[in-house]
């Protein structure tokens, strides 16, 4: 498996999803949709072509989108029905890096600028 990054907002975006889950579907919907999270970031990274990607150019070169419902069938867990969340990705090198993780009804542009690097 290539190697990934989490930044500090990508970071940020998990532990505000995992704790709302929590809040509001208990415990077991929590972990279940962290362990979907942990495999899509492994899927996302081990993936050496686009297939599942969704190019996201507006967001910045090379950016792409990986929705977490890609990895459903892979997840240690039990399904995840609804997995609305996505990754915001980029290569740097065979380094994966994920700058965030949304929700699909969230307006990317207000929550990812093009310009900003990543940290």
């Amino acid at each position: 498996m290539a190697g990934y990054r989490l930044t500090h907002a990508a970071r940020t975006d998990i532990v505000s999803i995992l704790a709302w889950a929590h809040e509001q579907f208990g415990e077991g919907a929590r972990k279940r949709y962290e362990a979907l999270i942990a495999t899509a970031i492994r899927d996302a990274a081990s993936r050496s072509d686009d297939a599942g990607h969704t190019a996201r150019p507006e967001l910045g070169e090379g950016v792409f989108s990986w929705r977490l419902s890609h990895s459903r069938a892979r997840a240690p867990e039990e399904t995840v029905h609804r997995a609305r969340h996505f990754l915001i990705c980029r290569r740097d090198g065979d380094m994966l890096v994920i700058g965030r993780v949304l929700h699909d009804a969230m307006d990317l542009r207000r929550h990812v600028d093009p310009y900003q690097t990543w940290d």
